[in-house]
């Protein structure tokens, strides 16, 4: 599988990762500006567009990545081991904060989260053999889900969905695919499953709640996680998860149309052609998503169908528009932040996780009430950052800004020693 790499496609992925740095690291979590918010159920503000365009973009990647369509138990395997690494990734963030190892706390017990962290991310991160990344990848997995389901005091309610988990069952659905099939055949196969989606969603009464329905807690995506999945779910409900398994179906259908993009990207057709398929193709899915929304309200939380044309047509429109300007007018001196960014995603989303745990748990004495100890994540926050601004949203927002600035220079120093960190 030889690589090649489009720079509007960087540049979107660094976008994209950018953003979501700054919206999950708010100076406090109760003073954010509506636009950096999620939705509170139904509806799509800005924050609710970053998980869909990482899932769109690593749909749209495939083709570039994968130009020869050969499938064997190789290749199977590659697949596989790639999709259980990202897993993985996803799933230790969730197990941080729980190690917990021959009774130590403060520093001594940190420092043991922090080489296993960094150990965690050597292993799925690192340029290894198949046969190795394939050891390392199933050992790790088949660790976490045991410590998850042991039992033990501090693991016995980990969340087994996320964010990277559900890239990685994405992943590996829709690379096999790509290789499987042709465009018609992905095409129906997206159609059939979001469709299928609306139609379980809408018509099947939910078992305890009666009457089908979108509601928060009592739809059947929710009574399903709370089925397989109890006592292992996102914290802030317990009884179902943003990230569930019913809606990672629809998830599949988001990593398919970016697919779809990414094979029109490919055609061997004049570029500025190109452009013109992908922008008529990005409008027609705005206002399918529009329209489907009256009866399938767009909700991130349900990944509803709607929600998967809307934010994928946005995400066509934005690739459209970055491609005409990087690819087409050959416009690329603005590009360079945004590439630092986009070729590092995994990294930074793992440690941009641990980061925040880590400053968190390490205690300073409170400058204000001397008998108190503050996280050094809130000593810098309360006492250098708020002093600063009259406005609490203006001091949360600069918070998440210097925060997305010390990130810059990490990537600027991997980016000028050609440091790429990929599963």
């Amino acid at each position: 599988m030889t690589k090649e790499r489009l720079t509007s496609l960087d540049v979107f992925r660094g976008f994209t990762i950018l953003l979501m740095t700054i919206v999950n690291n708010p100076g406090s979590w109760d003073a954010i500006y509506p636009p950096l918010e999620h939705a509170e159920w139904h509806g799509c503000t800005p924050t609710d567009l970053v998980f869909p365009f990482f899932v769109f973009i690593m749909g749209t990647a495939i083709p570039f990545a994968m130009p020869i369509k050969h499938f064997d138990s190789a290749v199977f395997n590659k697949i596989l081991v790639r999709s259980l690494r990202i897993f993985c990734l996803g799933l230790f963030l969730s197990c941080f904060s729980r190690i917990h190892i021959f009774g130590l706390e403060g520093i001594p017990l940190l420092a043991i989260r922090l080489v296993t962290a960094f150990g965690v991310a050597y292993a799925l991160l690192g340029n290894f053999s198949l046969k190795v990344k394939t050891y390392l990848a199933v050992g790790i997995f088949v660790a976490l889900i045991s410590l998850a389901f042991s039992g033990m005091e501090h693991f016995e309610d980990t969340r087994i969905p996320g964010v990277l988990q559900r890239i990685g069952i994405v992943y590996f659905f829709t690379s096999i695919l790509y290789l499987k099939t042709n465009l018609k055949t992905q095409l129906i196969v997206a159609g059939s499953i979001l469709v299928g989606y609306w139609l379980l969603m809408a018509f099947v009464p939910v078992p305890g709640f009666g009457e089908a329905n979108f509601e928060k807690g009592t739809n059947l995506a929710a009574w399903l996680d709370n089925l397989l999945l109890e006592g292992h779910l996102w914290a802030s409900s317990k009884t179902w998860d943003p990230e569930g398994i019913l809606s990672t179906l629809p998830a599949i259908g988001t990593g398919i149309l970016g697919m779809y993009i990414g094979q029109l990207l490919n055609l061997q057709i004049p570029k500025i052609e190109i452009a013109k398929k992908t922008a008529i193709t990005g409008v027609a899915l705005i206002i399918a998503g529009l329209i489907w929304n009256i009866f399938f309200p767009i909700n991130k939380s349900l990944w509803t169908s709607s929600y998967v044309l809307y934010t994928a047509g946005i995400a066509t429109v934005i690739l459209t528009l970055l491609y005409y300007v990087i690819d087409i007018a050959n416009y690329k001196k603005w590009t360079k932040f945004f590439l630092i960014w986009g070729v590092n995603p995994m990294i930074v989303f793992f440690f941009s996780g641990i980061i925040p745990r880590v400053m968190s748990s390490i205690k300073v004495q409170n400058p204000e009430i001397p008998s108190e100890e503050i996280g050094v994540q809130g000593l810098i926050y309360n006492h250098w950052i708020v002093p600063c601004f009259e406005n609490p949203l203006n001091s949360s927002l600069a918070y998440a800004l210097l925060y997305a600035i010390f990130w810059s220079i990490i990537l600027w120093i991997f980016y000028k020693n050609k440091l790429v960190f990929k599963v």
